[in-house]
């Protein structure tokens, strides 16, 4: 017998806890087109105020899961993967899927694009000359069976659920709730069917979350599911304060992401990058610096560019490639340290210069963004660089700067 759906909302406007049954019941019948808009908005206002418990949360979650298709995979190495909650400049999936590929795991890496200041992994992808991130879940099982390792896009049939519950949460205000977020998060990764998970989870004027506390907070609760759902489950709070490493904009950041995996690349970058891949492989530290010093990383990211109808001999040509019209450097007006750059400011600044999106319609430009920042805490002298801008033409440029000249703070 289905459940009343008006008493559901009712109950969870209350504060009551939900069956697992009654929350299958919901979605289900939300994907069908048997419970309207206007009712499953009802309800994620309900749980936006009332919460949910650890055992709704993960009940939800597998619900959307198992909304559409999910991976199957035979029996073998381990399948891991990250997630980032998001910031400025985080290319670190680029770098972490072909590193982790190359320790012995396999990745089946569904990744989105970027919305607002947040940039996003398929974005930068497809700033590499005929990479394809529309992958279906048999290619999918063939090339992990192959390499060990695929980047793609959330497929029509890959939690049909999330995909549209998020679209009605951006829209009805509902979008900041810790049950909520965490079932869209969850429920897309561990569709993936993964032993290990890896989230990174940011604080600051760059990230979603601006406080460390709501940072671990929702840590907290993704960890939850996990454990209810039978998969080990880490989380790393990191600061998303300044940009993570020294470049910002899709092709720039591609470009910054074979640094690293060639073994150079920003510190910050790399050292985020082994935090991150040494809790869910079988290696160690050492190990993995090794597979970035040694070219075995970036050999297993030219065989997944390739794998995906990319041209390998275009990665080290892509700053001409995408030469962006206009570029400038903005210059310190004083000497002394780098006190902070904040992310968010410079985040916008992406945005301005067409790095990203501020709908989901939109489109983005490779070209653009910035590169040769500047590090809190390193010196400078009055008239050197702070950084480098990238910019389809002068106005766009003269706006970011403007953006730049906030965001850089020096103290003398």
């Amino acid at each position: 017998m289905k459940p009343h759906i008006p008493t559901l909302i009712s109950r969870k406007r209350d504060g009551e806890a939900l069956h697992p049954d009654e929350i299958r019941a919901l979605v289900d019948g939300y994907v069908a087109g048997d419970v309207p808009d206007y009712q499953m908005s009802a309800f994620a206002m309900a749980v936006f105020f009332k919460g949910m418990t650890a055992a709704e949360t993960a009940a939800l979650t597998r619900s959307m899961l198992e909304s559409g298709d999910v991976f199957q995979h035979p029996a073998g190495p381990p399948i891991v993967d990250k997630h980032s909650t998001g910031g400025i400049g985080d290319k670190v999936s680029l770098i972490l899927a072909p590193l982790v590929a190359a320790a012995g795991c396999r990745v089946p890496m569904v990744s989105g694009r970027g919305l607002g200041i947040t940039g996003g992994t398929l974005d930068k992808l497809e700033s590499i000359p005929g990479f394809g991130v529309n992958v279906d879940l048999d290619q999918a099982a063939a090339q992990i069976a192959d390499l060990g390792v695929v980047m793609m896009g959330q497929t029509e049939r890959f939690c049909p659920a999330d995909k549209k519950l998020y679209a009605l949460r951006d829209v009805t205000g509902t979008v900041a709730s810790i049950p909520l977020i965490t079932a869209s998060i969850m429920s897309k990764k561990l569709a993936e069917s993964l032993d290990r998970l890896v989230l990174d989870v940011k604080y600051g004027s760059g990230a979603f979350m601006k406080t460390e506390k709501d940072a671990r907070t929702l840590a907290d609760a993704m960890i939850a599911v996990g454990q209810e759902m039978g998969v080990e489950v880490h989380a790393l709070l990191n600061p998303m304060s300044e940009p993570l490493g020294r470049a910002v904009g899709n092709a720039l950041e591609v470009i910054e992401s074979i640094e690293c995996l060639e073994g150079g690349g920003p510190a910050d970058l790399r050292s985020l990058v082994l935090d991150l891949a040494e809790v869910i492989v079988d290696i160690d530290r050492p190990a993995l610096e090794k597979l970035l010093d040694d070219g075995t990383a970036r050999e297993r990211f030219d065989g997944l560019v390739a794998a995906q109808g990319g041209d390998p001999a275009a990665l080290p040509k892509l700053g001409e490639i995408h030469a962006a019209p206009v570029v400038c450097e903005v210059l310190a007006e004083d000497t002394g340290t780098i006190a902070s750059a904040d992310a968010g400011l410079l985040g916008q600044a992406a945005l301005q210069l067409g790095a990203g999106r501020a709908r989901a319609t939109d489109g983005v430009d490779p070209r653009v963004g910035f590169d040769r920042l500047v590090k809190v805490g390193e010196p400078i002298h009055q008239g050197e660089p702070l950084l480098r801008i990238h910019a389809a033409g002068k106005v766009d440029a003269e706006m970011a700067e403007a953006l730049v000249d906030q965001a850089i703070r020096i103290e003398a």
